[in-house]
């Protein structure tokens, strides 16, 4: 019998305290961060005009993954996170290894964005010591995360405010300026026309529109956070879904929209692969202090990454603890009903980022060796979540008739998304960085491996 929020509240477990614009807030700052700020630029240079294409596909594939995470989680709320849905749906190895899994990448994850605004920081302050603003950073997102959850929703709508503000005045502005006919000191006119008058919608072929899905898989990193927050909503069976179903016109609004504007106002072949094309945008539109707005912007999303890792990374090992596959302390809640050993744990590893930046040649290099193997572990994670439910159907077909929240396309709509999953750690392949982070990744499993044989002989003995 599928337990009741009450039944969970009375046993002292995780709180319901994330309302509706919580949710909703998480969800979108959890798919918008310094992949699509940053990472923009080299995508539209790699694929031009398709990457629309690229994101829309993945975006797509992605909100079916969450209608499928959606379904299951709903169908009974003791499910903690989607470890506890591996576990119950593949088995207990299975739980095991998506819980760490996961818990591994978000934290490689909030290292890389830890790194992002040691860069940033030094943007104003060049003089800054690399370890400062590390330390800094961890200390105020732990301060944050040890109040209450709904402390961490706070925060994290305003951050998602910061960003959506900054997207929405990058939509505009481009219009404008396509209404107006601007024309760049190079002589390059704003026209919707340039989305296909040079070389037409995939002006670099296959093999261009591949490379870029390499980058562009990073920016939607996070869009899972959905998933772990309904521990902890108010009303999951509200705001769950409402988050869910919002993907799709986020997508289009955020993502297709920015990147539109920016190459209707700039021709694809003249975007930056180095540089944020939003800083190039304002800069056009004759606003001055563009690089300082837009650093402070990509360091506000760069910290809402990392505070977003942060709960969730805290949330899977207390998740962990109560499956009996980490350490009993996780399990401990603090007076405001938080995983306090969870979050200090995970803070120590944050720190990582410090000997890494030392020992990198660049502050970029260090963020490209983390993403990469960041972004082939959450491609394993999405997956698992889908044959999650493909087992889900095969075993509770009870839940899945009564479901009022079922995923389009069903059984066949999870299977292309495995299929789409498979083709995306293809296009990790073509280039030499992100080939070594894929070809390094069963490291990775056969590390967990090990540790399943041995937590396995412990759990026996």
């Amino acid at each position: 019998m599928p337990k009741t929020v009450e039944d969970l509240v009375a046993e002292g477990q995780l709180q319901r305290r994330l309302t509706n614009r919580h949710v909703q807030l998480i969800a979108i700052g959890g798919a918008i961060g310094t992949g699509l700020f940053m990472g923009s630029g080299k995508t539209i240079s790699l694929a031009g005009p398709s990457v629309l294409l690229v994101y829309a596909l993945i975006g797509a594939v992605l909100f079916l993954v969450m209608r499928a995470l959606g379904e299951v989680m709903l169908s009974d709320l003791s499910y903690k996170s989607f470890a506890d849905v591996a576990a119950d749906l593949i088995g207990p190895w299975a739980g095991f290894l998506t819980g760490w899994t996961y818990y591994f990448s978000w934290l490689v994850t909030a290292v890389a964005e830890v790194v992002v605004i040691t860069g940033y920081v030094q943007f104003w302050w060049p003089g800054v010591p690399l370890w400062l603003p590390p330390v800094a950073t961890v200390a105020l997102l732990l301060s944050i995360n040890l109040t209450t959850v709904r402390a961490f929703g706070e925060i994290e709508f305003w951050f998602s405010i910061v960003k959506i503000i900054a997207i929405l005045a990058l939509v505009v502005i481009g219009v404008v300026m396509v209404v107006a006919g601007f024309t760049a000191p190079n002589g390059a006119v704003a026209s919707v026309s340039n989305l296909w008058s040079d070389g037409g919608l995939f002006p670099r072929g296959f093999g261009g529109f591949a490379r870029a899905f390499q980058i562009a898989v990073f920016a939607f990193i996070g869009t899972e956070l959905i998933g772990t927050t309904a521990a902890e909503a108010k009303d999951p069976h509200v705001t769950l879904p409402k988050a869910i179903n919002a993907i799709p016109v986020r997508i289009v609004l955020f993502y297709l929209g920015a990147l539109a504007a920016i190459m209707m106002v700039t021709p694809w072949r003249e975007v930056s692969p180095d540089n944020s094309p939003f800083v190039s945008m304002f800069a056009l539109a004759g606003l001055g202090v563009a690089a300082g707005v837009v650093n402070f912007v990509v360091l506000t999303a760069a910290a809402s990454s990392a505070n977003s890792g942060l709960y969730s990374t805290s949330r899977m090992l207390y998740g962990l603890s109560w499956a009996r596959q980490a350490p009993r302390v996780f399990k401990h809640l603090t007076g405001r009903s938080v995983p306090g050993w969870s979050l200090l744990v995970t803070c120590g590893g944050l720190l990582t980022s410090i000997p890494l930046m030392y020992l990198s040649g660049s502050i970029m290099s260090a963020f490209t060796t983390v993403t990469t193997v960041a972004s082939v572990l959450f491609i394993v994670v999405w997956g698992v979540i889908v044959v999650s439910y493909l087992r889900y159907r095969t075993r509770y077909p009870e839940r899945h008739e009564a479901s009022a929240f079922t995923v389009p396309g069903g059984r066949l709509a999870a299977w292309v998304s495995l299929a789409f999953f498979v083709f995306v750690a293809w296009t990790l392949t073509l280039a030499q960085d992100t080939r070594q982070a894929l070809l390094a990744s069963p490291l990775w499993f056969v590390v967990m491996g090990a540790a399943w044989a041995v937590h396995r002989r412990h759990a026996q003995r």
